[in-house]
């Protein structure tokens, strides 16, 4: 019996892990064991995420809560080690770039526990960036790194990352949202809004720190947001500290900007999908609308996620107010561009990862250092997986440029 341990520390983790959930239901020797750190908690928030993603309780909550990176990261290490101990498994699930993600990456490595990266490879080149740390360290430690465009494969070729351990497979992200779209379809979320039956609207997301810690940066952001409502209701479902920041710097929010309390994972698919626009600064929001088809801005000076805009559907425009404006205002006008979906996000991404681990390490299999195994990187065509698996249906040529800032656009 192979033993794999899915570790998840925020909501957007679950909704990478929960494929992988589903996927590892398909195999009789394999036992799952579900992780939550606790570092974003909120039982309300957190039983409807379980809920909506059809995944069960976790076996095993941590229970950190919020702290400084420094303590936060130590906690959940002091905490999971233990863990490790006595369960002992045979490979640890890591997803995205959160502190827990590092974390508990690290905590086994230094036991001597594989480690698997889902998301790896990703890079905004922005050291200012907790995550951007978080993403390279994890990378340099794990034995299995998972990405999901072309661009980390590069990121990590250069790296000097082995291309043995490097697997491109997909975004799991992808394959939640590709699994519970039309389940999402059916939410009352419109009507709870008193939106009427095809009424336009942008969809606001805002919480990364260098976007709401600044009171100047968030005041910009807003001059800009503020000016959009006027035009189209903007709706917001606002993080609670979101909102305290937002008061701390006394920042005009205009009435056709409408805050509300953050949604589940089916309310909010529902809104992002049927959106004229989305603003966002966040990464996955990137991901989620090149696919839908809904047109994006991302009001950061960087991203991570370049393929985002040379295939899909996202615009950087950085934090000026006159730039976001300009982009939205195009949008709203009817000038947008039709993007592409990315190679191998199909919604399969996560049976493939499961599939790898399973092959790699079966009971009695460990890493070998010197193993030369195939693996679908940029320029490589030889996978071991049934060709089911290797859907290139969306492939795409690879770009010999590809933006990261939004400068450069």
């Amino acid at each position: 019996m192979m033993r794999m341990m899915l570790v998840a520390g925020a909501r957007p983790n679950f909704v990478k892990i929960a494929p992988l959930m589903r996927a590892v239901a398909g195999y009789d020797d394999i036992e799952a064991i579900l992780v939550h750190t606790g570092q974003h908690y909120d039982r309300a928030m957190s039983d409807a995420f379980f809920n909506d993603l059809e995944i069960r309780q976790p076996d095993i909550n941590l229970n950190v809560g919020s702290a400084s990176h420094a303590v936060q990261t130590a906690e959940v290490m002091k905490r999971f080690e233990p863990v490790l101990l006595e369960y002992v498994p045979d490979v640890v699930v890591v997803v995205g770039d959160v502190n827990s993600t590092i974390a508990c990456a690290l905590a086994a490595a230094k036991l001597g526990i594989p480690v698997a990266h889902v998301e790896a490879g990703l890079r905004s080149f922005d050291r200012a960036m907790p995550e951007e740390i978080n993403r390279v360290l994890t990378d340099h430690i794990s034995d299995f790194l998972f990405t999901t465009e072309p661009s980390a494969q590069r990121n990590l070729r250069r790296e000097g990352v082995p291309p043995r351990k490097v697997f491109a497979v997909g975004n799991v992200m992808v394959d939640s949202l590709l699994g519970f779209l039309e389940k999402a379809s059916h939410s009352d979320v419109l009507s709870r809004l008193r939106l009427g039956n095809g009424e336009a609207y942008a969809l606001l997301t805002l919480h990364r720190p260098a976007s709401v810690d600044d009171a100047a940066s968030l005041r910009r952001l807003f001059e800009a947001i503020n000016a959009i409502s006027r035009s189209i209701p903007v709706l917001f479902p606002a993080h609670p500290r979101t909102r305290a920041q937002i008061e701390k710097h006394a920042v005009e929010v205009d009435p056709g900007v409408r805050l509300i309390e953050p949604l589940g994972y089916l309310d909010f698919l529902c809104l992002m999908s049927k959106a004229r626009l989305v603003l966002t600064d966040s990464g996955g929001l990137q991901e989620e609308t090149t696919v839908l088809g809904v047109p994006c801005l991302t009001m950061r000076e960087n991203t991570e996620r370049p393929i985002t805009i040379t295939c899909g559907t996202n615009r950087l425009v950085g934090s000026n107010a006159r730039n976001i404006l300009r982009h939205a205002r195009s949008i709203l006008a009817g000038r947008k561009r039709n993007g592409k979906i990315p190679r191998l996000w199909d919604g399969r991404a996560a049976e493939r990862i499961v599939a790898i681990l399973y092959r790699e390490l079966s009971p009695g299999i460990r890493i070998d250092e010197n193993r030369q195994q195939p693996a679908l990187i940029a320029g490589a065509s030889e996978f071991s997986l049934p060709a089911a698996l290797l859907d290139r249906s969306h492939e795409i040529p690879l770009q010999n440029e590809i933006p990261h800032h939004a400068s450069s656009l």
